[in-house]
């Protein structure tokens, strides 16, 4: 898979203990709009998707952070790679805290339901297809009460990348 862009906050301790954290992001696109998850509580969007589990093949992963997260099922065959894109931080006073991000290109099929972990649930994340450009305004224009900055801007950066590559 082609590498996009790494985030290095570089705020940590280069000695620290480096924890790594496979994640999966699906890219939905339909009639020129992006499925994205809305955090109702912080006003931000995000691609549908996360951690992989132990063992977890990544389309079975993204299969099941897409249907968690967003209610709707992927089509297998519809999975294409699209990029990578790496984040680190700090993750504690000692630990460093090194994302990998590896977004697909999907289709989805009929909803099934959310099955949101307690903060997913807290923060009111809401499945919807809106504009790239209203995402992008939203996570670097609005108050977010400091939550999730990073990853925000991630996203902005990867809807930014489709578009310049016509996607939309």
């Amino acid at each position: 898979m082609r590498h996009l862009f790494t985030m290095d906050t570089k705020d940590y301790d280069p000695k620290g203990t480096r924890k790594f954290r496979p994640s999966v992001r699906g890219l939905i696109i339909r009639d020129g709009k992006i499925l994205m998850i809305h955090s109702r509580k912080y006003d931000y969007y995000k691609f549908p998707g996360g951690g992989m589990e132990p063992g977890e093949a990544m389309e079975d992963a993204l299969c099941r952070e897409v249907a968690e997260e967003s209610g709707f099922s992927v089509v297998r065959e519809s999975i294409r790679d699209y990029g990578l894109v790496r984040k680190i931080s700090r993750g504690g006073e000692t630990d460093i805290f090194d994302q990998e991000n590896f977004y697909y290109l999907c289709d989805v099929s009929g909803e099934t339901g959310q099955d949101l972990d307690d903060y997913e649930a807290e923060e009111g994340f809401t499945p919807m297809f809106v504009a790239p450009q209203t995402a992008i305004e939203t996570n670097r224009f609005h108050d977010h009460m400091g939550k999730w900055g990073l990853v925000q801007e991630r996203e902005c950066l990867v809807l930014e990348r489709l578009t310049e590559e016509g996607y939309f």
